[in-house]
Order: C-alpha cells, then structure tokens, then sequence
C-alpha cells in the first residue's frame, strides 16, 4: 500500500528559509513525526480484537447510568455492589452548578438532574447529604421536577412521583393508524420508532415500579405534583403557535379515551407487541440503543411476561452488556459502535500506510465484509420496498436500521484497500443502496429517506426536538465521498445532485454544520474531504470560504477546540473551546483536503498533535465528541482520540513526501 493520500496537491504559502535550515529542520521534525505515528500505530495495534474489529467505550451523560438504577428499582430487583459504583460515577460527575451537565463543562440539566438525584436516593444516599442537598436546590431554583422533560416526567409516573397527566397522551392505538394520517410511525426516525412502540404500552398499561422501600422524591417539587397544572409550557413564536394546537388536541383526545372499545386496544397492544418482538434483536437489544431496550423489557414486565420467558430474558441481558463496570465505578453505555470505530481505523491504518499499518486494515475490513446487511428486514424497506440491501448497522447486530454513515466509511475503506476485488461485491451493493437511499433534496440522512415532516417536533411528545431524522452534511459528506471515490458512471447523478444540496448547506461564516460530530469543525472537515475527493478545485469559493473559517478558529496553542455550546448559541455568542486533539484532527485533515498542507496553521497543529500525545501513543480528551440529538443528549467516542489523530499525522507525513519528490 503506499503513503499517498486523497486531498489534492497544495500550494505553498510559507515564505522558506534558507536551504540549510530548512533540511535540518525538515529532518527533526521527520523524525518527531515518525515517531508520534508509530507510537500511535502501536497503540491501536493493541486495541486491535483478535475477531479484527476495533471497539472503544462509548459514553453518554449521567442519565443513562441513572436509567440504569430506574430500571432495576422498577423490576423490583436490587444489586448494591453495581448501584454503589453507579452512584460512585454519579456523583463524580456533579458540577460545580449543582446539578448534571448533558456534557462535560456544559450548564445543568434539570431532566438528567432529576434521574441523578433519584438514582443516587434509591442507591442509598442521604437526601441532607451536601451533594443531595446542593442538587435539591439548583432543581428547585429552575421550577423543580415539573420542569423536566417528557421521558423524565414519564418515568416519574411510572413511579408514582407525578400524575399520568404530566405526560403526553400517546396511546398504543397510534399502532392502528394509516400511513395517510398526519401522524404515523413511519414518519419519525428510527430511534423515535424503537423507543416509541414499547413506550406506547407503558403510557397505556400505566404500570406502577415495584420500588421495594417506596422512595420517592417529592421534594424536588416546587408546587405538590398533583396541584401542579401546566406541565407542558409552550415557547412563543409560529413554531409555539403550532405547538398549542398540538396541546389542545392532546387534550381533546383524553377525553375520548373512555371511549375506545376494549377489543380495539387489545388488537392494538398486540401489534406493538409483536412490532417489539419482531425487532428484538437477541442480546442486542431493541435497535441496539438502551432508551428502546429499557421500554421494551419495561413492556414485557407490564404486559406480565414471566422472568424465564425468552424475550424478557433476552431484553434483559441485552441491557447488562452495556455495562462498563471497574473496580470503582460503573456506568452504562447507550450502544456500542465496533462497526463506526473499525471503519474510521482502517482509514486511519490505511493512510499510514505500512506493512503492518495495512495488515491490520484487511483484518478489520474482512470482519467488516461480514457484517454487510443483504437480505435482512428493515424499516427503511417501508419507503423503499423495490431497493436490495447492501448498508452496514453501528452496532454489533441491528439488522432493522442500517446506517449510511456507516456504510460510506466502509465502502471508501474497500476501495482504498490493498486488494479491492475481494470487497466487489459489498462495494456495489453498498454503493447500489445508498444511492437508493437519496432524499428529494440531493441529500442523505443517517438511516431514512425523506424524514423531513417538521411538523411533528411540535407534538407535546416530542419535547426533545429530535423526533426526525432529515438528511444532513456530513452524512451527505460521507456519501459523496464513497461515491466520487469509486467513480461509477451510474452515481453521476445522485452525486451532482448532493454536491449541490452540500453548497446550499455552507454557513454564511464558510463552515458546515455537524449533526453527528461536534460540531462545526466536524462538518467542515467532512465535507471538505468529499469536495477534495470529488475533485472540486482548492480555489474553488466554497472551499476558500471554508479554509477562511478554519484558519480563523485555531486557538493560540496550535489545535482547534469547539463546545457542544454551539449547538445553542448563535455565532456572535460562541466562545473559544480549549483545543482537543480530535477536532484539531479534524481541522488538519479538512485543511490539507483543500491544499494547504504548508500552510502554517497545519504545521502548528501537527506540531500540537505531537506536544499532546500522552505515553501510551494516544491521546486524552475529557470532553464530549459528539451529539446523539444537537441539544438533547451528547456522546463521548473515546476511540476518536486514537484514530483521528493517527489519521491527520499519517496524512501530513504522506503529502510532505508527496511534495518532496515532486
């Protein structure tokens, strides 16, 4: 395999110095820089499964790990030494605001505050403790536990700590209706999907929690809960006149309620039963995400399966393999991604480019080969009935919901390879698929076509905002990028097309917005590689614009840092982040993408790269990598600490020579 890459050629903007400073230099710093990268091949080498996938914890905010004792308090069962380590994570991730972040450094969040002081009272903590006490009262100071949001405040009913009213009405007859109806499981996203249809049981079965000890939390309520009236304020604006529709008609049909015939509910819990079993997922669980596998082992305890029934057993197992337990704390995961960690290694094992570098790569993309989905079932079938499978899940096994991200990595990882005839076959099917996958506007969302009914994130329910799955630039990126690589005549359409939809996505200030990594930097990378590989000339104004931004947002010390803040502030609000080495990954590999490898701002975040690399031949970043849902919940990818950074220094190195012998 050689050490070429991608990105086209760029032109040098540094004035040099003299011949002889700059071969001495050239020469220390070649040697810095080979160094860094084999340390960093080392490393990933060793996290390397015998199987040859790559797999990194995957983390999300403290609600999870919280969930986690919800859930084993509902089912009435009690495990102290796990609860002690979950509490232990718990409590170490208390701010200095009192409360919970959805990630590190960001504001308290009222919703995820409200599981972790409930988790934390039912594993055993004194409520006059000070960081009991000190969390009651940043939640009272924000309007108490009436404030948290729907999935919150349906879990507290569950408990018995609100009344069913503090929550939307969705009935499980939403199973019966049409597709025609303005509101219809085929209109939201996958992950609404998979949490909805067991959570549609619950919300009408309205089970109690075993709750051995009966602990509530009433004093996290600013009114009685039963006193309280308006649970669900509405914002002002169109958007909140919509909304209030919304909530008249939620109302209206509670009254009508009573009404629905015994046998008309009946036929419409076994549909979502059997919609639930049929997408169980054995030990994977409910589309592979915890939300969905908590609803659906909630449901079948509701619906009165017994605990050596097959599916409440395997629901349940499926929950305790997200488990990270230590010797000192535990938290849970909300999935788990060896399929996203693998296929971004192998990039980043393939830019490096050597022997072993490229041993490793075909290791991981044999694994890969397998885990293909061809024949499967999924929902995405339902807007695409005549298209044959051919994507990549996240996850292990979630044969149901493919992903297109996913799938993109993978295909340019094949093409890239060594020996591209032995992954033909998965490259066309994969190609075939996802460009059957296009939406109406050129672009590409992470699992559905055309998902784009705005409307419905103004139901009561859909508090969170995220009810949608739209097409996206960095999906659209990714794709782009996989189908400008293989260069198939049959794609210059869908590719003209999502090049289009990708310049009417750039941000006035240059940069891309990033759904599914953090968040600028991330979209601005993404799609500056797909321009590169499409063969879109570094002068060309959208990438000039692009360049612009990313120069101007490098910190002092050479990297690049962006908060999850950005997700909710304006432009003129944001604030310079501390730089992290994933996103100053980011940041190089778009710059050199554009032709500016010798520009100064790349040398100085190499050089960054370098300064911050720990011991092991990795990096260490604290924050959060990423959203699940921009505003809602956040993620940290700790694999993203290892492989972009190899990535960036590999790609560095691969140009420098590149140039030299030109």
């Amino acid at each position: 395999m050689n050490r070429t890459s991608s990105p086209l050629p760029a032109p040098n903007t540094d004035s040099p110095p003299s011949v002889q400073a700059r071969a001495a230099t050239r020469l220390v710093q070649s040697s810095a820089l080979d160094r860094a990268i084999a340390a960093a091949r080392s490393a990933l080498a060793g996290l390397q499964s015998p199987q040859g996938f790559w797999v990194f914890q995957l983390e999300a905010d403290c609600t999870i790990p919280a969930e986690y004792i919800l859930m084993l308090r509902f089912l009435g069962e009690s495990a102290p030494r796990l609860e002690d380590k979950i509490a232990t994570y718990l409590r170490a991730r208390q701010a200095a605001h009192g409360g919970w972040p959805l990630y590190q450094g960001g504001d308290l969040d009222i919703s995820c505050t409200v599981k972790a002081y409930y988790a934390l009272k039912l594993a055993g903590d004194d409520v006059d403790a000070p960081h009991m006490a000190r969390a009651r009262a940043a939640i009272l100071a924000r309007g108490g536990a009436a404030r948290a949001n729907v999935f919150t405040r349906i879990t507290l009913a569950l408990f018995e700590q609100v009344p069913w009213r503090a929550t939307p009405y969705i009935p499980v007859e939403i199973m019966l209706l049409p597709r025609w109806f303005p509101f219809h499981l085929d209109k939201v996203s996958y992950w609404s999907r998979t949490v909805m249809v067991p959570l549609l049981i619950l919300c009408t079965l309205r089970p109690r929690a075993r709750n051995p000890g009966g602990i509530g939390v009433a004093e996290l309520f600013v009114m009685p809960p039963d006193q309280q009236q308006d649970y669900f304020p509405v914002a002002a604006g169109r958007a909140g006149r919509l909304a209030r529709v919304f909530l008249l008609l939620d109302r209206c049909a509670r009254r009508v309620d009573p009404l629905i015939p015994a046998w008309v509910r009946r036929r419409a819990i076994a549909r979502a039963e059997a919609w639930t079993s049929e997408r169980l997922n054995g030990e994977h669980g409910l589309g592979a995400i915890f939300p969905a596998m908590v609803n659906a082992l909630e449901a079948y305890v509701s619906l009165g399966y017994p605990e050596d029934d097959t599916r409440r057993a395997t629901a349940r197992q499926a929950l305790a393999k997200l488990l990270v337990v230590e010797e000192g704390s535990a938290y849970c995961q909300p999935c788990v991604s060896p399929v996203w960690d693998s296929g971004l290694a192998v990039l980043a094992m393939q830019e490096e480019g050597g022997p072993e570098s490229a041993a490793m790569a075909e290791r991981a993309l044999r694994w890969l080969k397998g885990e293909q989905l061809l024949n499967q079932p999924g929902d995405w079938r339902r807007q695409r009935p005549a298209l044959p499978g051919g994507g990549w899940a996240f996850q292990y096994k979630n044969d149901f919901y493919p992903d297109l991200d996913d799938t993109a990595v993978i295909v340019w990882g094949m093409q890239r390879a060594g020996d591209r005839s032995a992954y033909g076959h998965s490259i066309e099917r994969a190609l075939n698929w996802l460009v059957g996958m296009q939406s109406r506007n050129g672009g590409f969302a992470a699992f559905d076509v055309d998902n784009t009914h705005y409307r419905l994130n103004q139901i009561p329910f859909a508090d969170h905002g995220a009810l949608l799955d739209p097409p996206t630039s960095d999906v659209t990126a990714r794709v782009v990028t996989a189908l400008a690589a293989c260069e198939r005549p049959q794609d210059a359409a869908a590719l003209a097309r999502a090049l289009a939809y990708l310049r009417r996505e750039q941000e006035p200030d240059g940069s891309w917005f990033g759904r599914w990594g953090c968040n600028y930097i991330y979209g601005t990378w993404s799609v500056l590689m797909a321009l590169a590989q499409a063969r879109v000339r570094c002068d060309d104004e959208a990438v000039v614009r692009a360049v612009s931004w990313l120069t101007r947002s490098q910190n002092g010390d050479g990297g690049w840092g962006e908060s999850n803040d950005s997700y909710t502030q304006a432009p003129a609000q944001r604030k310079p982040a501390a730089s992290t080495s994933y996103q100053t990954a980011w940041a190089l590999l778009g710059l050199m993408a554009a032709g500016q490898v010798r520009r100064a701002a790349v040398s100085r975040g190499i050089d960054y790269l370098r300064d911050t690399q720990n011991a092991r031949g990795l990096w260490t970043d604290a924050s959060f990598t990423a959203p699940g849902f921009p505003r809602v919940f956040y993620l940290k990818y700790h694999g993203y600490s290892g492989y972009f950074p190899l990535w960036a220094l590999a790609a560095y190195r691969n140009l420098m020579l590149a140039g030299e012998t030109h």
